[in-house]
């Protein structure tokens, strides 16, 4: 990876930290999903620098609890959905996957959960968020139907001319 890929991973995960942070008091509504899911159709395997490094700035600013430990595969779980459907350009597609991801989100997260207290804990963790977690599918199919096109030419554009 060229020094110059590193430079733009680097500033693109912060752009998406600060959007994250910028709408943290919406519940469960982000930017993050549209980003990722942008991110993995242009710029494929960079994606992965772009969300550990998402990651990283997450646990610096947040600290370093269990729940710290989702945003190490939740991402890339995305990313790997998007990397076996990259061929599709429908933008309704990506909102029903944006959706989904979203609702599933609680799920996925519950595993760290599950293992440090059990299955219960895992589940009343999971069960605890149901709300959010159709706030968060809702609001991902919502803003990805809304702002997929324009985020994906403005990356498109980015990275051809850099």
């Amino acid at each position: 990876m060229r020094t110059k890929d590193v430079v733009l991973c680097g500033l693109l995960a912060a752009v998406v930290f600060v959007l994250q942070v910028a709408f943290g008091f919406l519940p469960n509504i982000e930017p993050v999903s549209v980003l990722i899911i942008v991110f993995t159709l242009v710029l494929e395997r960079k994606t992965l620098l772009i969300i550990y490094t998402f990651a990283l700035l997450e646990g610096l600013f947040y600290g370093f609890g269990i729940w710290w430990i989702m945003y190490l595969y939740v991402w890339t779980i995305l990313y790997m959905i998007v990397r076996i459907m990259r061929k599709n350009k429908s933008v309704i597609m990506w909102a029903v996957v944006g959706g989904g991801f979203g609702l599933s989100f609680g799920a996925l997260c519950a595993i760290p959960y599950a293992i440090a207290g059990g299955i219960g804990a895992g589940v009343a963790w999971w069960t605890a968020g149901i709300l959010f977690d159709i706030f968060h599918g809702v609001g991902n199919f919502v803003i990805i139907l809304v702002l997929f096109k324009p985020i994906y030419n403005i990356v498109n554009r980015l990275v051809q001319s850099y």
